[in-house]
């Protein structure tokens, strides 16, 4: 009994032994499970702390983002808003744009209708000048004609005082005749008394009778012939009437010739300047500068020469007033430009050419004139005219009364204009002031350079002078007394191509500011009058000293003109305008939206014909280059409105 109850507590001993060897593993592997679970609640910790600052971050994330989100919000909106307001102004282009396309088409049309129109009136102005020729030579013979119809007029005319004064002689010798028959009648009465005396007496003598039959006899001899001068009159008076009656015939015919040449001349001239105004249209249109040629006439200084004429006109109706040949060595160069002026052509013929360029700046354009040519080729004349001889006045001074004189006719329509007048010269690269009153601020002395004179040109394209002398004036009269001032300070010199040769080129600038009072338009116009300098050889003007350095000064400005000219004509992006103080003024003019026209002036000498054909090559470049089309200005005028150039 003891036995097996020992046995039975060895088993539960061997049993709790087992029990507890599980319990050990079971407790070691629960502090496994534990160790385990604490690394993993330990891992979970530290995940949860990241989390926790993932979390964090994430928030502050957040609301950055959201901010973010809220500009992006403000800024969609503005471009939403930019969005419509393009969108808006894409459809303004639009309709800009269609009207533009409208307005070019439209354009496009009446440049054709503008060039049919120039058609029909070259073809109408030739057959006006075949007609003309043909009625010339109807003209001319009905001249020679009516010159022998005056002539046997004056023969008929000095037959019929011939025949009157014969008639007159006649009825003079009448009257004595009858004065005779009445003295012979007298005496035959007597006779006849007596001879009834005789009679009664019956005392018949034969010699009385034979005195009174010889008597008698005389007295029909001279009745015959009073019958003979009498028929003699009548025929005198009947071939006078005749004679009378056909001159009168003849002279109608001629007035009614007359008349009809002067229609068709009056058609010409009217054709004449609408194929003129169509050219301008065109031109305008284009942008082209126009350039005039002018041949001064042959001077008793002129050195003679063997070589004959170098300078010819074309005689064909095309290139008629407009085309100019030049020969050189044999050889002929022709050149085509906007009218070609012949030495006789008179200064107001000249001026008729360009009034209405010269009315562009009463109608608020930038108008610019300027002569080119050689020393001595006439281009102060062209400009000034000849000094006390108002019948010989340039461009300037009759430009001056055209303003004033429109002036005060467009008044009754409520138009008031103002005046503004400045002149300078530009002598060796330097600007000198001509109205100042001190006369010398410009130049140099002793070493010191004077005042200075500075360009500036501004967004609208006009340009400024600093410190430069502006004169309102109300007058022509006012502007000629500036005129003669400026002349009296502007640099010459003698060299050996011109007595008195301009050593700088001269600006004549006016500014016009007009008011419509009735209808409130306000325009601006600029006229710029320009008397270049004469291009001259060293090897033939003799120029020494001061003078070589102003032929040098004057030769670059004139070559840098050429290269802007050049680069124009080629439409160059860079234009070298800042070469010298001559471009760079004369900027608006080349580049801009102003109305330009050039002369080019020409010698006929001889010996001067290289230089006419640098100065008419360089003119054909010139009328080939296109500066933009010009625009009206109708700016209102400031308070402080300084003179422009442009």
């Amino acid at each position: 009994m003891y036995f097996l109850v020992e046995v039975a507590l060895k088993n539960k001993e061997e049993e709790l032994n087992l029990i507890i060897l599980e319990l050990r593993k079971s407790l070691a592997s629960l502090q496994e499970k534990l160790a385990k679970e604490e690394s993993e609640k330990k891992a979970a910790a530290d995940s949860l702390a990241k989390e926790k600052e993932a979390r964090i971050s994430i928030e502050r994330s957040q609301a950055s983002l959201l901010e973010e989100l809220d500009k992006v919000q403000g800024e969609l909106d503005s471009a939403n808003q930019r969005i419509a307001s393009i969108n808006d102004m894409y459809k303004l282009l639009q309709e800009y744009n269609s009207s533009l396309q409208l307005y070019n088409s439209k354009l496009q049309t009446d440049l054709d209708a503008a060039h049919e129109t120039i058609k029909r009136g070259e073809k109408e102005r030739s057959a006006i000048v075949e007609n003309l020729h043909n009625l010339r030579g109807q003209h001319k013979s009905l001249r020679d004609q009516l010159t022998s119809s005056i002539a046997s007029q004056d023969e008929a005319m000095k037959q019929k005082d011939a025949l009157l004064n014969e008639v007159a002689c006649h009825r003079m010798e009448l009257q004595q005749i009858r004065d005779d028959r009445d003295h012979y009648q007298q005496q035959v009465q007597s006779l006849a008394a007596d001879v009834s005396k005789y009679k009664e007496l019956a005392t018949n003598s034969s010699e009385l009778e034979e005195k009174c039959l010889s008597q008698g006899n005389q007295i029909q001899i001279l009745h015959d012939q009073l019958a003979v001068a009498e028929r003699k009159l009548q025929m005198s008076d009947m071939s006078a009437f005749e004679t009378r009656v056909e001159f009168e015939g003849q002279k109608q015919l001629i007035n009614e010739l007359q008349n009809r040449l002067e229609d068709a001349e009056f058609k010409l001239i009217e054709g004449e300047k609408l194929r003129k105004k169509l050219h301008n249209t065109i031109l305008e249109l284009k942008g082209n500068i126009r350039v005039f040629c002018r041949v001064r006439p042959q001077l008793p200084d002129d050195s003679s020469s063997n070589q004959g004429k170098v300078v010819s006109y074309p005689t064909s109706m095309e290139y008629l007033g407009r085309g100019i040949d030049m020969t050189q060595n044999g050889q002929k160069h022709s050149f085509t430009f906007d009218k070609v002026f012949m030495p006789d052509t008179s200064q107001e013929e000249v001026f008729v050419e360009i009034s209405q360029l010269v009315q562009s700046a009463l109608d608020g354009y930038k108008v610019c004139i300027f002569a080119y040519g050689q020393t001595g080729s006439g281009k102060t004349y062209t400009m000034m005219g000849r000094p006390g001889q108002p019948e010989e006045k340039g461009l300037i001074p009759h430009s001056l009364e055209q303003i004033f004189q429109t002036k005060q006719a467009l008044q009754p329509q409520g138009w008031r204009y103002e005046m503004q007048v400045s002149m300078l010269e530009i002598y060796n690269e330097t600007i000198r002031d001509l109205l100042s009153t001190n006369r010398d601020t410009s130049r140099t002395e002793n070493g010191v350079a004077g005042k200075q004179y500075t360009i500036k040109h501004d967004a609208n394209g006009n340009t400024q002078v600093s410190d430069l002398t502006i004169v309102d004036v109300q007058s022509s009269r006012e502007v000629s007394f500036l005129l003669d001032r400026a002349a009296h300070s502007r640099s010459v010199g003698k060299t050996q191509m011109n007595e008195q040769s301009s050593r700088s080129h001269f600006v004549f600038t006016m500014r016009i500011t007009g008011v419509n009072e009735s209808t409130e338009q306000q325009v601006q116009g600029v006229l710029n009058l320009i008397d270049l300098a004469g291009s001259e050889r060293l090897s033939k003007s003799g120029s020494t000293g001061d003078r070589l350095k102003e032929t040098q000064a004057i030769n670059k400005s004139l070559s840098s003109l050429a290269d802007v000219i050049f680069a124009l004509a080629k439409k160059e992006d860079h234009v070298p305008f800042r070469n010298s103080k001559l471009t760079y003024l004369l900027q608006p003019c080349l580049g801009g939206d102003s109305k330009t026209l050039m002369f080019v002036n020409i010698s006929p000498e001889p010996s001067s014909v290289g230089e006419s054909l640098c100065s008419l090559r360089f003119a054909a470049r010139v009328n080939a280059c296109e500066i933009g089309t010009p625009r009206r200005q109708l700016n209102v005028r400031t308070s402080d409105s300084r003179l422009s150039y442009g």
